[in-house]
Order: C-alpha cells, then sequence, then structure tokens
C-alpha cells in the first residue's frame, strides 16, 4: 500500500519534471525564434534603409521639412537605438513628439552643400510650435540655405504663427483658396488656486524675496498682482514686436502692414466676405493661392516627378542621412541643460543637478575636451542642485577650461544661476533670463484631515522635530524657512555681483525677480553678447585657442529597455494630456498663448531645504 502510493507520487513527480521540461524547451525555442525573426526584420530593414536613402537621392530632390511635434533643444530620450526603432518602424513621421534643434539645424546645413538637393519644401502643418529662440535659430538656418542659391517654398492649409515665423523664410509661401494664416498675438494664461486651497482646507506656506517672483502668485493669490501684470505686458509686447519686425524683414514689408490691428482686420475681412486666403494674399502675408494639384504640378516642373509619377522627387527630412563629423583629438564638449532643474538624477521632463555635475566633471578629466559650451534653456528649480551644478563649472573654468554659456528660450532663475560661472555668456534678443530670486513653498492638510475625522498628535523633543504635511508648522519652522530663502537669495545676489564684476546693490536693483530679455540683459550687464550656439562655439574655440574641433554631444545613454518604459510612459501621459487639453479647449479656443504656468503642479519639488530659483511661468510654446 505504502509502496504504491510513493510510486504514484514519483509518477507524478516524474511528470511534473517532464513537462516543466518540455515547457522550458518550448519557450526557449519560442524566444530564440523570436530574437531570429526580429534579426531578421532588422536586417532588411536597414538594407531596404540603405538601398531607399541611396536611391531617394540618386537624383535631383527637395529636402521636405515635414517637421512633426514640438522642437526641443535635446528631446527627453535620445539615442541612437530611439532613432533607428523610429526610422525602422516609420513611427517617426506621424508620431514624433520632439524634434532636436540641433539637428534640424544640422540637416539644413548639410542640405545646402548636397548637390543632390536643390531645393526645400517648408511642410508644417503637423508642426506645433517652439520658443521664439529656437525658432530663429531655424530661420538663420533657412536663410543660409536660400542665399546659395537654393529655393524654399512653404505649402500648407493654414499657418499658426510658429509654422507663419518659419514659413516667412521662404522665397515663396504657397496657401489652399479656403487656408488662412492665423496670427493673433502673443498672451499669458495662468490658473490660481487660492479658493481651491481654501475650499480644500489647505495650507499653504510661501516663502519669497523679490516682489516679481511670480511663480508662487497662484497659490496665494485668485488673480494677477499689479506688479506682475505690468511686468509680463512689457514682456509679451516685446516678443511680439521682435516677431512681427523678424516677419515684415523676411516680408519686405513693415509690421503695421502684417499685422494692423485685430479691428482693422475684422473690417477688411467684412469688405472680402471673410475670405481669409484672399486677405492674406492682399497683405503680403502669402505669395499664391493655389490648389494642391496646382501646387503639385509647379513641384513637379521645378524638381521632377518621380518614379510613380504620383509627386515630385522629395527626400522627408525624417529619411535624409547626416555624415557623421571626422574624429578630432580637440573637442568641444555641449552639454545641455533642457527643463526644470531637479535634485538627484534626472527624472522624466526635468533635469537633475547629478547627472549633469556627472557630465561636466566626465568633461573636466577628458584630456579630449577642450572647453564646455553649456547649452541653457531652463527655467531653474532647486536651489541645491544648481549650486551643485555652478561648483563643477567653477571646477572647469578654473582648470583652465573654457566655459561658454549658450542661452535658449529661457534660461530664468536657476537657469541664470548655473550660468553665472561662465567665462562669456551668450543669449539671443528672445531669451528670457535673470528672474533673480528665491521662493519656497510648502503645503500642510492638518485642516483637510480634521475635516474627515483624522487628527495628528504626539509628542517630540524640539519644535521643529517632526515636520509633516499632517501638522500646522511650528512658528520656529516657518521663521527658519523664511532665513533659508533670505540667505540664498543673498547669495545668489552675491554671486551673480561676482561673477559679472558688480555690486551687490547693483545687482539687487535689477533682481527681485526681474524678468529681462535679451537685449535688456546685456543692457543691464547680465550678459556679454547677444547670439545663438554658433556664437557660442565660436566663442569657445577662440578661448581654447583651436584651429581644429570637434563637438561632442553629451547625451544620456538610453539602452533599450528604458527606451520601452519610457516610449509606454508617454502612451499613458499623452492619453491624460489630450484628455486636459480636449477639456481646456472647451474653455479656452487661443491656440496662440506664450506663457502658461500648467507645469508649476508637475514640477518635482524636492529641494532638501525646499528652496528654488525657479520660474516656470515662461515655459511654453509659441
Amino acid at each position: 500500500m505504502i509502496k504504491s502510493f510513493i510510486q504514484n507520487i514519483w509518477k507524478i513527480i516524474y511528470k511534473i519534471l517532464r513537462y516543466s521540461v518540455r515547457t522550458l524547451y518550448l519557450i526557449r525555442t519560442v524566444i530564440i525564434n523570436i530574437f531570429f525573426i526580429i534579426f531578421i526584420m532588422i536586417s532588411v530593414g536597414v538594407y531596404l534603409n540603405l538601398r531607399d536613402s541611396s536611391a531617394s537621392l540618386s537624383k535631383y530632390s527637395a529636402l521636405i521639412l515635414d517637421l512633426s511635434g514640438i522642437i526641443v533643444d535635446k528631446p527627453v530620450t535620445y539615442s541612437k537605438f530611439q532613432k533607428f526603432s523610429q526610422h525602422l518602424l516609420n513611427t517617426n513621421r506621424s508620431n514624433a513628439k520632439e524634434n532636436s534643434l540641433f539637428d534640424i539645424i544640422n540637416i539644413l546645413r548639410q542640405a545646402k552643400n548636397d548637390p543632390h538637393i536643390t531645393g526645400l519644401i517648408l511642410s508644417l502643418k503637423n508642426f506645433y510650435g517652439s520658443n521664439q529662440t529656437s525658432l530663429e535659430y531655424i530661420g538663420k538656418a533657412l536663410r543660409e540655405f536660400k542665399e546659395s542659391g537654393k529655393p524654399i517654398y512653404a505649402i500648407s492649409d493654414y499657418y499658426n504663427q510658429s509654422q507663419y515665423l518659419l514659413a516667412s523664410y521662404a522665397n515663396k509661401i504657397y496657401l489652399t483658396p479656403h487656408g488662412f494664416v492665423d496670427l493673433r498675438g502673443i498672451s499669458t494664461s495662468k490658473l490660481y488656486y487660492k479658493s481651491l486651497l481654501d475650499n480644500l482646507k489647505v495650507n499653504t506656506h510661501i516663502f519669497r524675496v523679490g516682489a516679481y517672483k511670480s511663480a508662487v502668485e497662484p497659490f496665494i493669490q485668485d488673480h494677477m498682482s499689479d506688479h506682475v501684470r505690468h511686468e509680463e505686458t512689457k514682456l509679451v509686447n516685446r516678443l511680439w514686436d521682435q516677431y512681427l519686425k523678424i516677419i515684415s524683414i523676411n516680408r519686405n514689408t513693415t509690421t503695421q502692414a502684417i499685422f494692423p490691428g485685430i479691428n482693422n482686420i475684422l473690417n477688411e475681412l467684412h469688405q472680402m466676405q471673410g475670405d481669409t486666403a484672399a486677405y492674406a494674399l492682399k497683405n503680403k502675408w502669402i505669395d499664391e493661392i493655389a490648389s494642391h494639384f496646382v501646387i503639385e504640378n509647379t513641384m513637379k516642373e521645378i524638381f521632377g516627378s518621380n518614379k510613380q509619377g504620383t509627386s515630385f522627387n522629395a527626400i522627408s527630412m525624417y529619411d535624409y542621412n547626416l555624415i557623421a563629423p571626422t574624429k578630432q583629438d580637440n573637442q568641444i564638449a555641449i552639454i545641455c541643460i533642457n527643463g526644470p532643474i531637479v535634485d538627484g538624477p534626472d527624472i522624466p521632463g526635468s533635469i537633475g543637478g547629478d547627472t549633469i555635475a556627472h557630465k561636466i566633471r566626465s568633461a573636466r578629466f577628458d584630456p579630449k575636451i577642450k572647453a564646455i559650451v553649456l547649452r541653457v534653456n531652463s527655467p531653474g528649480g532647486s536651489v541645491n542642485a544648481s549650486e551643485l551644478i555652478r561648483l563643477e563649472l567653477i571646477a572647469v573654468r578654473d582648470s583652465g577650461k573654457p566655459v561658454v554659456v549658450s542661452m535658449g528660450g529661457i534660461a530664468a532663475s536657476g537657469g541664470y544661476w548655473i550660468s553665472t560661472p561662465a567665462n562669456v555668456i551668450i543669449a539671443s534678443n528672445s531669451t528670457i533670463t535673470g528672474s533673480i530670486g528665491i521662493f519656497g513653498i510648502i503645503n500642510t492638510f492638518e485642516k483637510s484631515l480634521d475635516t474627515i475625522g483624522i487628527h495628528s498628535d504626539g509628542v517630540n523633543t524640539s519644535p521643529i522635530s517632526n515636520i509633516s504635511i499632517t501638522t500646522p508648522l511650528p512658528t520656529e519652522y516657518i521663521n527658519m524657512m523664511q532665513l533659508y530663502v533670505n540667505t540664498s537669495y543673498h547669495y545668489f545676489i552675491n554671486t551673480v555681483a561676482e561673477s559679472r564684476c558688480k555690486t551687490a546693490e547693483d545687482i539687487h536693483k535689477i533682481a527681485q525677480g526681474h524678468v529681462w530679455l535679451g537685449y535688456d540683459a546685456i543692457k543691464n550687464g547680465l550678459i556679454d553678447n547677444i547670439g545663438d550656439l554658433d556664437d557660442a562655439i565660436n566663442k569657445a574655440i577662440e578661448l581654447a585657442h583651436l584651429k581644429e574641433y570637434q563637438l561632442n554631444w553629451y547625451e544620456n545613454k538610453i539602452n533599450w529597455i528604458d527606451v520601452l518604459m519610457q516610449q509606454a510612459n508617454k502612451v499613458i501621459h499623452n492619453i491624460i494630456v489630450n484628455l486636459l487639453n480636449h477639456y481646456v479647449s472647451l474653455i479656452n479656443v487661443n491656440n496662440n498663448i506664450k506663457i502658461n504656468n500648467s507645469n508649476i503642479l508637475q514640477f518635482s519639488w524636492n529641494d532638501p531645504k525646499h528652496c528654488y530659483a525657479l520660474d516656470l511661468d515662461y515655459s511654453e510654446q509659441l
């Protein structure tokens, strides 16, 4: 009986082991086959890609700048694997949400000298926008392309303000019969939460220095303060003037003709029975009204028909291959700070102080690196993280390697803090900078919890030993926080004063959270020159005494698993954002908003002292 029972048990164990081995073998076989199939697909994709690329440029073609998504200095996820996978899976054309500004510049400059490229088509329908500084930089490359003798044509059913700024550089702008050019101006849009927080019984403790530090206003007010309104009115008017000036120069007309005022536009549109395309043509916004069929035939006459005869000879910017530069021992490191600065490592959507400090340190110890160009496109953030980056840059400068800062669309608060060690600071006229001020913010929820019957109690050895979101902030800690903020502000002021060879009093007069555009910043001594990344690189070459050099872009190394995870996160994030945008669109029809403070709720408030040099108000697209 016992023997039979034992035999049955062994039979069961044997069957389990046998089927387990078979299952493992099956799994192994499936995995090997999957990897083999992937390898075959990649090989075929590479072959077809190389064949198509070479075939596409086997005769003269137009380069199509068919931008999709937005333009940033560096995409959040940027790796060779990601670029290859996007190209292989053909996801870049319709799903690309972030385009590298510097890739676009390099594509335009290579195409300018490429004998196979005979012209440029601006197809911007799926381009959402970028900051004005980035658009002006692309405009510079477009002007260079046009001056090489190769024509540029802009083709679209409509142009928003970002699209039209780029289109204005074209030799000829086409618009379809029912199209329009959507020029409205620049505005600010902010949400204020004081009443909401009061209704939720949330205690918001604000500590700040600088009357113009507007980042905290949404938490303590239900509307914009008068002095901030005055500052922002001046800022948007100057940005709009700069925008109209560029358009009028490109279109060989006046700013008044480009935008005579909304009432004049409405009156003239009434007289023309609302024909927006005819209005655009009459006022020299465009050059010709034509259907897609007519435009297509015109482009065929200029560039020739493709093999199928369905379109003209052309290649997308996403299919156009950049030639790798020749290796050089003398290198200039390009380190991009693109986004809010947080304490610790990088997190999605933000730049980690530890990550940037590590890059700077690596560049300092690399004997091939002769200079650093720090590209700053950041509204600032954590004081602790900003100071960590600043100290690393000082170490680079003291080691004898020059540091040049190139400011992008925004380099304010902490973005300016980290710029102070530079030998030279360069910004564009449209760069938003300054905002020298500090604030702290702590929310506590003791009243909210009391309302639903949850109470906190305990004992402590000192009034500040138990700082928690569930208990009121002790007076002693409130005084300590204000001391932290005051000390950080004075440190900020003195740091700027020392770096700019001014007195603390001089800096205090232009600080207190004041925001300045580039041409005001240079008048106030906050920057050295007006220019772009090209000028910053040239200055680094000059300071490092280089005759030959290579740019070394310090990019985050991301493996394929990271890319897949981040893409999954993006899908979820995009779903949420699209839902929010749909809701917001029901109450706000203005799609030309320049400034928005929605990012303030997404920022990672992780500074160890709760002190921030941050100005998220000015981080949106044109």
